[in-house]
């Protein structure tokens, strides 16, 4: 079983910043891209950021400039941080996470649970 744990969302004025951090516990093997999407309300869930196991990223044009994922293997965690925050920023974050549990197994998508920021004054 995988467990992803995600932490540091709140509450933040426009143009402020926050650090989202998502830690992969359980049987883990291997983990190949992890990921932030988002849903707002009323509206579908859209990709943020991923970066892959060699640490290739790629963003949503939205956040282009603003936020930064990164990765710390070791410990299985991938984190975004967000800077010049603006209300549409407004969501609940979701991390994303291929993982392989054991040496012989398929890879499987697995999510957290959600932390909701939000960007109001």
């Amino acid at each position: 079983q995988v467990q992803l744990v995600e932490s540091g969302g709140g509450l933040v004025q426009p143009g402020g910043s926050l650090r989202l951090s998502c830690a992969a516990s359980g049987s883990i093997f291997s983990i190949n891209d992890m990921g932030w999407y988002r849903r707002a309300p009323e509206k579908e869930r859209e990709l943020v950021a991923v970066i892959t196991g060699g640490s290739n990223t790629n963003y949503a044009g939205s956040v282009k400039g603003r936020f930064t994922i990164s990765r710390d293997n070791a410990k299985n965690t991938v984190y975004l941080q967000m800077n010049s925050l603006k209300p549409e920023d407004t969501a609940v974050y979701y991390c994303n996470a291929g993982v392989r549990p054991f040496w012989n197994s398929a890879v499987s998508d697995y999510w957290g649970q959600g932390t909701q920021v939000t960007v109001s004054s």
